[in-house]
């Protein structure tokens, strides 16, 4: 077999005459070993995906990084299953990822709201959400994956496949992973959770005349996301940052010092308004502008979505049965939708606190918004992948319809509240996973493994990915919750869910902000701009967005350094398994430091003034930055004859 794909892999053949890499032997790539393997790959990327997620509002796809450790794993433990082996285990690592991609945007502001999860509910939306939204997929398999074929090009699946097949190579990305997540685990080390010797916030702050704050934070994690995203994704955060930090958050300082004595900011009775620092007018004010924008975003999102919605549910309507290997498959398929469709209305039940009117009209909307929305999850996949799936945009017009229906029934308590929220828990949760399933079944089909298998171990890694999301989620509940300079998780998307709930719900929304937010958002959009990207970057403390930014100009500059083509994707794709490995690392680190601190295990210690310091923020800002550049700049070489 030659070690890259067919030009047919690509389209330019119907897909059900697409001969696939493997024609020969057995399809199926499983075993014990392959299963259990899966599991643990499922776990870490859950965990890892879920922390990453919630500290900086991105999320990294995990199939590539999945493909590359699967790789390793079946070389090892299991060689006989081959490519198909690293075929399920890169789908398992997807698996993980995608439920925590999902449940992290709305399950956490139930929390910030007040509230408190059971493990029992958590388990329940999550696990209905992953099985409705793998069982609605199958339904639009062959559409999207057979009919489609060339048509919708699955740009990360395709990665992933080419990846795979040229496995064989694997291990200088298993190096550079390898290096990565030991720099980004031993600075988290460092800097949180463990030790907390070396302060890794560098912070300037001004609270005169003109109020402003510049910050870098000296995190590995943030870092390897900006080099993953890219110079683009991380430029357009950045200004969302510059607008907040030094022309908004001025201009109400600014305006802020006429007040009269005695009057309070609007949420904080304590504070006076013309005494507001940085800290309080970020609280108060840029927060919920930020989350006007992001409204924004997301409706507009939403909106531009209707001719996709239109034209899948045409299209969907319209496919033909009669595909090949359309019944492959479609048994396991139907049974996986039956019982998401089941649990979803347990769950549903579970959820409604004994309020059966709620319980039926709320699983029904939902169930209808999270297949619907499934369907458009599955094919903009195959446009532009799951990491820029417009997963925000789709929950928000869910939310706001189910918030609706709520109000329109009186169901405004704040236990009412975390009913909605946990119904829009099930609703992203399906959404992110037809993603999921529609990428990993596209290499399945690229490939040659069979899609029932991957049906099946997609579905048990996604379920296991709940289990640790809905823990990891528990766990930090207290760190979750945390504001101002206490604060470790920014949640931009659940804090936008809770915002907006919240306030419709009990009708205390500040909608001067909101609306300004909102008008800001369009604004942009007339502009071409990302909306959404802007806005998390406005949202996002600047200290966040300031290291993202510093990851993406690492990359540029290796582009730029690069001698030739192959030198430069060389140094690229090692680039990217660095980074992978600064993501993981330090988010598994900092998580399970979190966990001892917990559980009482480890104890952090009193250092009076530390956050104030930059002295040593800046060397071990300068060590991480030269360690990745000095790395990747040796990352192209090639050795003699390969």
């Amino acid at each position: 077999m030659d070690n890259k794909l067919s030009k047919e892999a690509y389209g330019g053949i119907n897909g059900k005459d697409y001969v696939p890499y493997i024609t020969s032997g057995d399809k199926k790539g499983g075993n014990l070993i392959v299963m259990i393997a899966g599991i643990i790959l499922a776990v870490l990327f859950a965990a890892s995906t879920a922390y990453s997620g919630m500290k900086s509002g991105l999320t990294v796809a995990a199939g590539i990084p999945g493909s590359i450790l699967g790789s390793a794993i079946i070389a090892a433990f299991a060689k006989q299953k081959g490519i198909l082996g690293k075929n399920l285990l890169q789908g398992m690592s997807a698996g993980g990822e995608s439920v925590a991609s999902g449940l992290i945007f709305v399950l956490p502001a139930v929390l910030l709201i007040g509230g408190k999860i059971s493990f029992i509910e958590g388990i329940a939306v999550g696990a209905a959400g992953v099985l409705f939204g793998i069982g609605v997929s199958t339904l639009v398999h062959d559409y999207l994956l057979v009919e489609e074929h060339g048509k919708l090009m699955y740009p990360e699946s395709m990665a992933i496949s080419e990846t795979l097949v040229a496995s064989e190579g694997m291990g200088e990305s298993i190096k550079y992973m390898g290096i990565g997540f030991g720099i980004g685990g031993l600075i988290t080390l460092v800097t949180s959770s463990f030790l907390n010797k070396v302060n890794n916030v560098i912070s300037y702050v001004n609270e005169t005349f003109y109020k402003w704050r510049m910050e870098v934070e000296v995190s590995p994690m943030l870092l390897g996301i900006g080099y993953i995203v890219g110079m683009e994704v991380s430029l357009m955060m950045f200004a969302g940052s510059i607008l907040a930090n030094f022309a908004v958050l001025p201009l109400i300082g600014y305006f802020s010092s006429f007040a009269a004595d005695g009057v309070t900011v609007w949420n904080n009775p304590g504070v006076a308004i013309n005494a507001m620092k940085v800290g309080n007018i970020a609280g108060s004010y840029l927060r919920y502008i930020g989350a006007g924008m992001m409204l924004s975003g997301g409706l507009i999102g939403a909106i531009k979505l209707i001719p996709t919605i239109i034209t899948s549910i045409k299209k969907t309507l319209g496919a033909k049965t009669s595909a090949a290997g359309s019944e492959e498959g479609a048994g396991v398929g139907r049974i996986i939708l039956l019982a998401g469709f089941i649990i979803s209305f347990i769950a549903g039940f579970l959820i409604s606190g004994g309020n059966v009117m709620m319980a039926l009209l709320a699983s029904v909307l939902s169930v209808v918004l999270a297949m619907l929305f499934a369907i458009v999850s599955g094919r903009l996949t195959g446009t532009v992948g799951t990491s820029n799936l417009p997963v925000s945009g789709m929950t928000i017009a869910s939310l706001v319809l189910v918030t609706l229906l709520f109000l329109g029934f009186g169901w405004t308590s704040p236990e009412n509240n975390k009913s909605l929220l946990l119904f829009g828990s099930f609703i992203v949760t399906a959404i992110a996973m037809a993603g999921g399933y529609t990428q990993s079944q596209k290499v399945s089909m690229v490939l040659g493994g069979s899609r029932n298998e991957m049906s099946k171990y997609l579905a048990i890694a996604s379920i296991v990915g709940v289990v640790t999301v809905v823990g990891t989620i528990m766990l930090l509940a207290d760190q979750l919750v945390l504001t101002g300079d206490q604060m470790q998780f920014a949640l931009p998307q659940a804090n936008l869910m809770a915002t907006l709930t919240e306030g419709i719900i009990s009708g205390r929304l500040p909608w001067g902000m909101i609306i300004t937010g909102i008008v800001m958002g369009i604004f942009f959009y007339l502009l071409k701009l990302p909306v959404m990207t802007v806005a998390i970057g406005f949202y996002l403390p600047i200290a966040t967005t300031s290291i993202i930014l510093i990851g993406a100009l690492i990359r540029q500059f290796i582009e730029m350094t690069a001698k030739t083509t192959a030198d430069k994707e060389a140094k690229i794709s090692n680039g990217i398994s660095l980074s992978a490995g600064l993501v993981a690392g330090s988010s598994i680190i900092g998580l399970i430091g979190i966990i001892l601190q917990v559980t009482g295990v480890l104890k952090l210690p009193d250092i009076t003034g530390f956050a104030a310091s930059n002295n040593m923020a800046w060397i071990l800002l300068a060590v991480l930055i030269g360690l990745t550049v000095v790395t990747l700049m040796n990352a192209g070489a090639r050795k003699s004859g390969k």
